[in-house]
């Protein structure tokens, strides 16, 4: 790997230390920061490769922010988390143009109105978090399987105190488990 390829906090695999972290970048070395501690490799001679996906955007004719664009649309799409207007597509017919009214006990103070495709969004955005952090517990590596559960089951109760809204999805397989 040649050295003008290394960026400091690059991830890069060597063949005999294993994965690490570029730390710093020298006129022939590298210092990599590995389980074992900090090593000083020569990445042109030693076998070293990136550990994370790489992209060589050369002769590439579309505009800088297109490309950003599409990338954080597709990661968006890609959690469920979409927008407004998306998800306000969910909502049911009997909804549209409706709202929530908050009438406090108290006379002296003032009602709260929401648009219902305001309030509908925030349903569904906690939805969409609420799948993630099921991905992210279910993936992560630190967690028993005992807490992995424990946790599923926190999110399972707020999955089932949540369907109290169900009434206003229009399709029935977006709704929230009960």
């Amino acid at each position: 790997m040649k050295i003008e390829s290394l960026h400091i906090g690059m991830k890069v695999r060597h063949p005999q230390y294993g994965e690490g972290t570029v730390e710093s970048i020298g006129p022939h070395t590298a210092e990599i920061q590995c389980v074992g501690g900090v090593r000083t490799v020569a990445p042109e001679t030693c076998g070293l490769e990136p550990a994370e996906g790489r992209a060589l955007l050369s002769g590439l004719e579309v505009p800088l922010q297109t490309i950003i664009q599409e990338t954080a649309t597709a990661i968006l799409h890609g959690l469920g988390l979409g927008r407004q207007d998306e998800t306000v597509s969910q909502l049911g017919v009997r909804w549209n143009g409706g709202k929530v009214v908050l009438h406090p006990a108290d006379p002296t103070l003032q009602t709260k109105e929401v648009p219902m495709d305001v309030f509908f969004h925030k349903i569904v955005m906690m939805r969409n978090n609420f799948r993630v952090l099921e991905q992210k517990i279910n993936s992560n590596e630190k967690l028993t399987d005992g807490e992995k559960v424990e946790m599923q089951q926190y999110i399972s109760r707020c999955y089932g105190s949540m369907t109290t809204f169900n009434l206003l999805f229009r399709n029935k397989e977006d709704q929230f488990g009960e």
